[in-house]
Parts: structure tokens; C-alpha cells; sequence
């Protein structure tokens, strides 16, 4: 079973989203498993504070080391030797970390356990960097958190874990399969689609040939 932890002060941001479909079902299944930790509990006063402000000035809050350090030493996960043994990859959300491709995601794939600390605000004390084994951007935007990005990379690899997708060669087709690679038009029924002006939108012909030799030399032709 993989296993998928995120690190947040937001713990039920994401629960609505896996706990429908196919994350629902995987789970079930126990082809995974999704665990939230609270950041917040690791914090030492009162209000359970996780942020302060930079120094050097600037606007915005980040994320104090101590509570994030304390988090990875209750969830044994300070010692790189060990993780690796334990195929366990820690990973920090970071607009200026490596940018998710499907290369990456098939490599992230690999591991039983992947660790996603997730911050907010301005990010978090670059002192973490230390501690973890890599820095993951999805692409180059910016956003209030970490969480969504952790799942997309979450559901990126989860689709490399065989029974979580229904038919498993839907996803050796998928776009960027190979570097450069998107995947062909694809249409369904009706055959001709009426547009309130009065427009027609036809189906290819050679997709309603039956001629299969036909059909893939098209969708051969339609890649990119």
C-alpha cells in the first residue's frame, strides 16, 4: 500500500477531494492510504502560532522552523539514511522547487511513502531546506498553500499505481507519456452535434469507419 502524508494547518482542506472517485475507491481498496497532520500542534504557545515575520522586512508571514521541526521528529522523519530504507521520500511544496513533469512523477512513483509539508503565506524559513530530500513546484504561478499542489501531485502518481485507474492502458496512452507526446482529438456520441445557431459539428468520418487501421494511422496523425 502507498502511503501519502501531508503536512498543513489546514488538515480537512482536501477531504472532500479524496474521498470521492477514484481516491475513495483506491483507498478502499487499499491500494493507498492519505494521512493529514496538523501542523499546529506542534507549535508551543497558547495560540498554537506557526507563523512569524520575515526578518530583513518584507511583506507577509512565514512559516517558523521549530514547529515544522518538531513535526518531522514525531513523524521520525529527520534521518535521510533512514527514510531511504524505508523508501520514503520527504518532499517540500516550493515555488522555486524542480517543476512536476511526467518523468518526475513516474520517479516519485517509486517510493512507499511520500511526505509533502505544505506550506502558506510566504512559504516557510529556508532552514527546513536541510531536512528534507527535495523542493517541488508546479509550475510557475503562485497560489495560498501547499496543499492543492501536493495533490495534484498525490493524484499524478496514484494513476502509476495499477488497479487505481479502471482500465490501466488509458494511462500508458495518456498525454506526456513520452516526453513531447499529447494525446490525439477524442469525441463521443452524438455523431453530429446541432449548435444553437444552427452550426453542425461532425464527428470524423474515419472514426465511424470501423477500419481500425484507418482510425489509428488518424490518431497517429492528430498527435503532437
Amino acid at each position: 500500500m502507498k502511503q501519502f502524508e501531508l503536512i498543513t494547518i489546514f488538515p480537512e482542506i482536501l477531504d472532500s477531494y479524496f474521498n470521492e472517485s477514484l481516491f475513495k475507491r483506491g483507498q478502499q481498496n487499499k491500494l493507498l492510504k492519505i494521512k493529514t497532520h496538523f501542523l499546529r500542534k506542534w507549535a508551543t504557545d497558547r495560540h498554537q502560532t506557526v507563523d512569524e515575520k520575515i526578518y530583513g522586512g518584507g511583506a507577509g508571514l512565514l512559516f517558523k522552523i521549530e514547529p515544522v521541526y518538531k513535526a518531522l521528529k514525531v513523524l521520525k522523519l529527520l534521518d535521510k539514511v533512514e527514510r531511504k530504507k524505508k523508501n520514503t521520500r520527504l518532499i517540500l511544496m516550493a515555488a522555486n522547487g524542480k517543476r512536476l513533469t511526467q518523468r518526475e512523477v513516474e520517479r516519485l512513483a517509486q517510493y512507499d511513502r511520500l511526505v509533502f509539508i505544505c506550506p502558506r503565506y510566504e512559504g516557510v524559513d529556508a532552514r527546513i531546506e536541510k531536512f528534507v530530500d527535495e523542493k517541488i513546484s508546479i509550475g510557475d504561478y503562485v497560489l495560498a498553500g501547499g496543499e492543492l499542489p501536493a495533490a495534484i501531485v498525490i493524484e499524478a502518481v496514484c494513476r502509476q499505481i495499477p488497479g487505481f485507474v479502471g482500465k490501466q492502458e488509458s494511462v500508458a496512452q495518456d498525454s506526456h507519456k513520452v516526453d513531447g507526446y499529447l494525446e490525439h482529438p477524442q469525441y463521443t456520441r452524438p455523431e453530429v452535434f446541432v449548435t444553437k445557431e444552427g452550426k453542425k459539428l461532425r464527428v470524423p468520418k474515419v472514426l465511424l469507419s470501423g477500419h481500425h487501421g484507418e482510425i489509428e494511422k488518424w490518431r497517429l496523425s492528430k498527435s503532437q
